[in-house]
């Protein structure tokens, strides 16, 4: 069989877009035959070679499959962790067909989780080009004032140099701390928790209720539900693939 570029592959297997890919590559996840790709050029023989992302096998998909989990605290935004702690595949058992995360949820965090083997829909879903609108329930240290929020609000560099902001309300106080309503559309890495650190109100529980316009309701933690045909519609028509 003709070789075919591995981000072409990675893209057929529904693990992410080419470009997404790259990225993967470049950020040394990815393994053809147990070695390090490390060559954004480098070509497989899928019918001999053996492709891995994060130390799962990809592999061709012959049906595109979309899911909500309501992920639980301590449980690993992967399909696959070197030391052996919990993941989101621990509850998708019965679902025969592989999907994988779209972006992350942190391992201390739970809430809505969106899985697909639609590699061009969750890259676009998960990059911050695409301003995705997705809603946290936070409870942090302290009670939290209206001037927090708004300096949330106005924008707070982040350690990766990038600019985190969020929409921010105030849904109530809890003897030392505060329950607050956060709407982001980049959600970097560790976003709500690195600004709500920067303005004194460190998050102590994190949940994620909504992602995309699909709600994390009537799902009880760990329980997951594929997704209706319209819900794919609108998700595809929010980043432009429809």
């Amino acid at each position: 069989m003709a070789l075919v570029r591995i981000n072409k592959y990675l893209s057929v297997c529904g693990v992410t877009s080419r470009r997404g890919a790259d990225a993967m590559i470049a950020e040394k996840r990815v393994t053809a035959n147990d070695k390090t790709v490390t060559d954004l050029r480098t070509a497989i023989d899928p019918e001999t070679d053996v492709v891995r992302v994060d130390g799962v096998v990809a592999s061709p998909v012959d049906q595109k499959i979309y899911v909500a989990l309501n992920k639980t605290r301590m449980t690993m935004t992967t399909l696959f962790d070197p030391f052996k702690r919990r993941t989101v595949v621990h509850y998708l058992g019965k679902l025969e067909q592989r999907v994988y995360p779209v972006g992350r949820l942190d391992f201390d965090a739970e809430g809505l989780l969106l899985l697909t083997n639609d590699g061009d829909l969750a890259y676009r879903l998960a990059h911050p080009k695409y301003q995705v609108p997705k809603i946290y329930e936070a409870r942090v240290q302290g009670q939290f004032t209206r001037e927090a929020g708004e300096r949330i609000q106005s924008g707070l560099r982040l350690d990766d140099g990038a600019t985190g902001r969020a929409e921010v309300s105030i849904l109530g106080f809890v003897s030392d701390s505060t329950r607050i309503r956060l709407v982001l559309t980049e959600g970097r890495k560790h976003e709500v928790k690195q600004l709500c650190k920067m303005v004194g109100h460190p998050v102590k529980h994190l949940r994620r209720v909504e992602f995309a316009g699909i709600s994390v309701r009537n799902l009880k933690p760990g329980q997951w539900r594929y997704l209706t045909t319209s819900e794919v519609d609108q998700l595809r028509s929010l980043v432009g693939l429809d």
